[in-house]
């Protein structure tokens, strides 16, 4: 068995694929396996998975139609064999040791999920940018590791909710049952966020490995207009499941608080015909679908969240684009500091 399975959906990014496969096969981590899932890509990406896998043979390959990166990741789990699981983007490059230093720090706590840190590189610019709020210290207990039950208040606000800076003991992911969903984007979210519902002991690494591409344009995350919807259909899906498993009310204010960011998040990053069809989607259904009416204003983290809710419930379409910058900004202050705010904004006005 190997300690670690690297599972990575690949579609149509030849133009960094190198760099990432580059800095998985060079880890200090010797002791591993690299499960590549071609997603029918129409570049040359599949040719230069085909030349790594001729040259070092701790890379598997496998191949499917369009289906998405969530189906490609199902795909690479099924075969994994390592005792843990890294899933990772194929456009995001990380630290040498990145998966040493998870894997020991899960061995040495007995870990379901090791959370480490990461940044952003700006591909236009070339420069990195941090993100400190992936690991929001304010809610982390005392003690570390910890259990999920411990942090339930804030289980949705305390990580973000993607697969590639976090380390997943197998044979707890196999238990639980869970998958990604098989949706064009935000595919990640359910898998993500119900495996830390399920986590028996979670540790941490307060350190920068993963870096994570921003500005790539063939991304699909920066065409979600094609998927405006995607958003809900990933939530909803953790409301369902959290019944079935009958988890929804020990962590139901904070699934709550973040269905509701992340919604307005997804709205206010949209453009054109498909934000307005998500704010109409919001104000009709998805908003009392989520029972949000129930709730009064002080069972909201955010107040200006609470008030566009509002907003939204009686307009059915979103506010102007400077309230929202507003709100971000303060929210951010709230979260992160004035500092950390201050240096965020100076980092995207630069040339």
């Amino acid at each position: 068995m190997k300690k670690v399975s690297v599972i990575i959906p690949v579609y149509n990014v030849a133009q960094y694929l190198p760099q990432c496969l580059d800095s998985i096969i060079n880890q200090t981590l010797r002791d591993i396996e690299i499960i590549c899932v071609d997603d029918g890509s129409t570049d040359d990406s599949y040719n230069i998975l085909q030349e790594y896998e001729g040259k070092d043979n701790q890379i598997i390959v496998l191949q499917q139609k369009n289906a998405g990166a969530g189906t490609a990741r199902n795909i690479g789990m099924k075969i994994a064999r390592g005792e843990y699981l890294s899933i990772l983007d194929s456009d995001d490059f990380f630290e040498p040791d990145m998966l040493e230093k998870a894997y020991l720090q899960c061995e040495k706590d007995n870990a379901d999920i090791c959370v480490f840190r990461s940044d952003r590189y700006d591909t236009q610019i070339q420069k990195y940018e941090p993100i400190p709020w992936t690991i929001k210290k304010q809610y982390l207990p005392k003690q570390i590791p910890f259990k999920s039950s411990e942090i339930y208040p804030h289980i949705f606000q305390i990580f973000n909710g993607w697969s590639w800076d976090k380390l997943y003991r197998r044979d707890f992911i196999e238990n639980t049952g869970l998958q990604f969903q098989g949706l064009r984007t935000t595919n990640d979210a359910f898998f993500v966020y119900m495996a830390s519902v399920q986590a028996a002991r979670i540790t941490i690494v307060d350190e920068i490995l993963a870096h994570h591409r921003v500005s790539n344009k063939a991304a699909l995350s920066v065409t979600r207009e094609k998927s405006w919807d995607c958003c809900w259909k990933a939530t909803h899906a953790i409301q369902q499941e959290l019944k079935k498993r009958n988890q929804y009310e020990a962590v139901e204010q904070s699934f709550v608080n973040w269905s509701l960011h992340f919604l307005l998040w997804n709205l206010h990053t949209l453009k054109d015909d498909s934000k307005d069809k998500l704010a109409s989607e919001m104000g009709n259904n998805y908003f009392k679908l989520l029972g949000l009416e129930q709730y009064p204003a002080s069972y909201f983290y955010s107040q200006s969240e609470w008030k566009e809710y509002l907003y939204i419930q009686q307009h059915g379409r979103v506010k102007s684009r400077q309230t929202y910058v507003v709100r971000r900004i303060l929210q951010h202050v709230q979260e992160n500091g004035l500092k950390a705010t201050i240096e965020r904004v100076v980092s995207k006005l630069k040339p």
